[in-house]
């Protein structure tokens, strides 16, 4: 616990240096995951004013022992008022100051709010602010991702006992979910998207009451959270004889797979190894039926900063932790997506998932 309030210390430290740099006063945090990254407190309820020197944060009666627990070297006000009026009471916010906050995150609707309750204060919206020291994980995040994909590992090799004919995908999503929570998980990572038959060419087909039959390929997309970090995996396996063609897109798919895990090193950029995976997709004559980027970053969301997409002007960095899930669709066929988090340290990949890549047939 003291290394995670050390490395909360050097967020916050980082995050004054950005207030520096961009001629603001004070930053406003109000996005919850933002919330917790920087001050470690992980209620539902609360917002944060970071100003040059000062550090305050203010939440309900409800976690009035909780933040006390995990907010530590903050100034910290209990309100049974809303948030923004318990902000307009701190006095924290004067005439002429120039406040920055996340334009990604709050909606239009508190800003209209924030600019009628404070009229002479200077709203400046300033997106990705957190990302730029977030995009970084740092030993302690990283170990939470890890112990997310070691469950998520563990689950996959349980719920291959239950793939067969007959059972539908919901079943297996409601294992998932069960299985998480019995390993030590906080919960799902997001609804797990479990696509069977000619539904597994939906690259987001969450799963419905289909049932598995043999010779599907099914699609199986889950993680799990803990200790607030996600993590992302994805594996297809085949039921029963599949055709040649299935086996063939398999094949396609991972090693586009591998070949960008290989290449993704300190110094090359986002966009330089969605277009690796890309050209080996199209080379193999499938290009049209890969249709989204290659992967995305993770922490405390489950899509972050870097995205690997042909659009990213990200260059990659020791410790990004990030998913390589390339994809092909078939409508009306079927489809095939395999996925891994991984990290790079000291400049090179480490694969985060351990569950078995080549194809599974049940």
């Amino acid at each position: 616990m003291k290394q995670e309030f050390v490395f909360l210390k050097k967020r916050l430290h980082s995050l004054r240096e950005i207030i520096s740099s961009m001629n603001i006063d004070s930053f406003l945090i109000t996005f919850q995951p933002h919330l917790r990254y920087i001050t470690g407190f992980s209620g539902s309820s609360g917002l944060a004013l970071v100003t040059r020197s000062g550090a305050y944060i203010i939440t309900d009666g409800r976690y009035a022992t909780q933040i006390r627990n995990q907010a530590h070297g903050w100034k910290i006000y209990i309100t049974s008022q809303d948030l923004f009026e318990a902000l307009r009471d701190t006095k924290l916010l004067r005439p002429q100051m120039r406040i920055g906050f996340d334009g990604n995150t709050l909606v239009f609707s508190q800003f209209k709010r924030l600019k009628k309750m404070f009229p002479k204060t200077i709203f400046l919206p300033k997106a990705d602010t957190i990302e730029r020291i977030a995009i970084r994980k740092d030993e302690t995040e990283i170990a939470a991702i890890k112990r997310a994909a070691e469950i998520t590992d563990r689950v996959f090799n349980e719920i291959l006992q239950l793939l067969k004919p007959g059972v539908s995908e919901l079943d297996i999503a409601a294992e998932i979910s069960y299985r998480h929570k019995m390993h030590g998980a906080e919960g799902d990572a997001f609804p797990s998207i479990i696509a069977s038959g000619q539904r597994s060419a939906l690259p987001h087909g969450l799963a419905s009451d289909n049932k598995i039959k043999k010779g599907d390929l099914v699609t199986l997309d889950f993680g799990s959270i803990y200790s607030g970090y996600h993590c992302d995996m994805t594996r297809t396996v085949g039921i029963g004889t599949l055709p040649t063609k299935a086996k063939k897109i398999y094949r396609v798919v991972l090693d586009a797979q591998m070949i960008a895990i290989e290449s993704a090193i300190s110094g090359r950029s986002a966009k330089e190894i969605d277009q690796i995976a890309r050209n080996h997709i199209t080379k193999n004559g499938f290009g049209k039926y890969f249709r989204h980027s290659l992967g995305h970053g993770i922490g405390l969301q489950i899509h972050e900063q870097p995205r690997l997409s042909v659009l990213s002007k990200a260059v990659l960095q020791s410790g990004n932790v990030v998913t390589i899930e390339p994809g092909i669709y078939i409508p009306d066929f079927g489809g095939v997506r395999i996925e891994d988090d991984i990290v790079i340290m000291n400049g090179y990949p480490e694969i985060l998932n351990k569950s078995p890549k080549e194809l599974i047939i049940l």
